[in-house]
């Protein structure tokens, strides 16, 4: 089983994340939707949406929203919010989606890279082209390779409900892989993050093979400006090429 498949379907992978700032998610979706400009109803996809905190806010703000994951876990534990415009599913990023005509596709927090053959981050493109309508939308929110390289931290303690989670970084074939080690219950417990260390030139020669091309890049969740040795995010707008003849 890959290690996305395993890790994200735990609770100690929600359990290590908790400290993520919900309100700062809220303020990028309301600063990225206003600068898009979708119109009145539009359909979004959450591309490996998790636990659904950003597909819920943009349904709050008027959106038809398909929250898609690979985590069987955490699409269950969304179906409760589930409501006429607001669906989610089980669904592997890099197989063709069941939708068509589709609005925009946001792939927020760093949810790609995760895999070790190539073709499958072709997949993932050709997927999201697919499903968007022409002139449709895709959003990547992607780390900063330039960043993570010279702000690595090798190691650290992170402490979550009386669990101390042990956490070393290293960069290895171009991948940042994350080492998780934690004690739960007189078990010992070993888990790993792998992602690619894309360029933003290298994503955009990926995204323009499928007529996805750049419409704008932001380097943080306030949408400023990108600066490619000081910026956390790349965060990247593609528009779909419309068809011709």
């Amino acid at each position: 089983m890959a290690w996305y498949a395993k890790w994200f379907d735990t609770p100690y992978y929600h359990l290590l994340y908790s400290n993520r700032d919900f309100k700062e998610a809220e303020r990028f979706l309301d600063l990225l939707t206003e600068f898009l400009q979708l119109p009145e109803k539009s359909s979004i996809i959450d591309l490996a949406c998790g636990k659904g905190r950003h597909s819920l806010y943009l349904n709050r703000l008027g959106y038809d929203v398909i929250g898609l994951d690979l985590s069987e876990n955490s699409i269950l534990h969304n179906k409760k919010y589930e409501n006429d415009s607001l669906k989610f599913e089980v669904h592997d990023m890099r197989m063709p989606m069941a939708y068509q005509n589709i609005n925009a596709v946001f792939n927020l927090f760093t949810s790609f890279g995760y895999f070790d053959d190539a073709q499958d981050d072709h997949k993932v493109f050709r997927s999201v082209s697919e499903v968007l309508q022409p002139n449709g939308i895709f959003v990547l929110d992607f780390l900063n390779a330039d960043f993570v390289r010279s702000n690595l931290i090798a190691s650290e303690i992170i402490r979550r409900e009386r669990m101390d989670f042990h956490i070393k970084r290293r960069i290895e074939n171009a991948f940042i892989i994350k080492d998780i080690f934690f004690r739960d219950q007189g078990e010992d417990f070993h888990f790993f993050e792998k992602v690619k260390l894309h360029t933003m030139q290298e994503i955009e020669q990926l995204a323009q093979q499928y007529g996805l091309h750049l419409r704008a890049k932001f380097g943080d969740y306030q949408l400023n400006e990108f600066h490619p040795e000081t910026s956390p995010r790349t965060i990247m707008v593609f528009i779909k090429n419309e068809m011709k003849g």
